[in-house]
């Protein structure tokens, strides 16, 4: 439960910290993680790219025979000033994620290619309410499969609650299990004597709510205390939003799981191939991957992060030199715990034949089995909660195996 919502008055971080936070109050004991005989820590984030992210065009089958006619002058090409960087003999990613492409090297990083949720059609609204909700079609639920991911882990001593990142919580991360919130915003924060004088009047008022405030205050001072995390005229919006979180959940007693949304796919226009609008996005996620890792310090090597969208674009560019609603996708991973260095994938091809509705990538891998397999190697949640409760009805999808090193 996310007690922020329905309060769109309420405009500081400060206060949504608070809002946050006092879910927390309410459920006094968290499930606890699985945690290995070696004493392993593991963090969880979730990334939701909405707008749907060109799979073709930021991991491309350069060695697929049909891809540069489809992609036309978007596609990447192995050659040239602005060359892709080959992961194998066959896919290549987007020059603008040289970083993404050091955690692939270094085996902290892995790509599942020809993904998709189980939705087939191409509104953006349904497409995302499937990837959050975890249902298998729109409009079910008013709750999100990470939450509910939450509530099934093994139960134990208490932990610190899930970080939602941005001014509302993804609905990936809404429901029953408690949510701490931050973004970072301009606004002035109240000043110590205010908040002190706040948590006074509370106590004596609201003893809960008065617990929220204080913890919601202590994240604020954590996220806030390095000046290079405050909101700066045209710094990477990316970077920054992972640069806070990653400070938060790199506390010992922060916030384990984290879910944040970044807005701003959808190229029907002008995608550009190596340079353009689809590359200056794809380097802002590159930058916020960098920020995680150099932001968690020793905590990266228990973390893995997953990064999913709605659905993928159409295989064959447009007029306008961008790409329409497609089908298939990919995911990616990172993370420390991330058994990487792998483009994973059951290649359906690019002929027209075997385009879905003969303009799609054709999914082959149900994302949820990717997601599952994180879910249940890194945080030890068992098969039947993950095939009834995290993603009901879906025994069909089995958790895919050694994503976890």
């Amino acid at each position: 439960m996310d007690c922020r919502e329905g309060r769109s008055s309420l405009r500081t971080s400060r206060r949504a910290l608070l809002l946050g936070g006092a879910s927390f109050a309410a459920w006094a004991y968290l499930p606890k993680f699985a945690r290995a005989a070696d004493g392993r820590d593991p963090r969880l984030i979730v990334v939701i790219l909405r707008g749907a992210l060109d799979g073709l065009a930021t991991v491309a089958p350069v060695g697929d025979p049909d891809y540069a006619g489809l992609h036309g002058a978007i596609a990447l090409s192995r050659e040239g000033p602005h060359a892709a960087t080959m992961l194998d003999s066959y896919f290549a990613l987007h020059p603008a994620m040289p970083e993404f492409a050091r955690l692939y090297r270094d085996k902290h990083a892995a790509v599942i290619h020809a993904v998709a949720t189980p939705y087939r059609d191409r509104s953006h609204f349904d497409g995302q309410d499937v990837l959050e909700s975890g249902f298998a079609g729109p409009g079910r639920v008013q709750s999100g499969w990470l939450n509910r991911a939450l509530q099934g882990l093994p139960r134990g001593e208490r932990i610190a609650s899930a970080l939602a990142v941005g001014p509302t919580t993804p609905l990936v991360l809404r429901g029953q299990a408690p949510t701490v919130g931050w973004a970072p915003v301009t606004l002035p924060a109240a000043d110590d004597d205010t908040a002190a004088r706040l948590i006074d009047l509370y106590q004596h008022r609201d003893p809960a709510l008065a617990g929220a405030l204080s913890q919601g205050l202590r994240l604020e001072k954590t996220a806030l205390a390095d000046e290079t995390m405050r909101p700066k005229p045209g710094t990477n919006g990316m970077r920054q939003v992972a640069r806070g979180a990653a400070k938060l959940m790199a506390a010992d007693d922060g916030p384990r799981i984290a879910a944040l949304a970044f807005d701003g796919w959808d190229t029907h226009a002008n995608e550009g191939g190596p340079v353009g609008r689809l590359a200056t996005l794809l380097s802002g996620l590159d930058g916020a991957l960098a920020e995680f890792e150099s932001g968690l310090g020793d905590k990266w090597r228990d973390t893995a992060i997953v990064v999913a969208t709605e659905f993928g674009r159409t295989a064959r560019i447009n007029g306008t030199e961008g790409t329409d609603h497609g089908t298939g996708t990919i995911a990616l991973l990172a993370g420390g715990a991330i058994k990487g260095g792998r483009v994973i994938a059951d290649w359906p091809g690019l002929k027209p034949a075997s385009l879905f509705e003969g303009r799609d990538l054709a999914p082959t891998t149900d994302l949820r089995a990717v997601i599952k397999g994180v879910l249940s190697d890194h945080l030890g949640i068992g098969e039947r909660v993950l095939a009834e409760t995290v993603f009901p009805d879906s025994a069909a999808a089995k958790p895919m195996k050694g994503l976890i090193a």
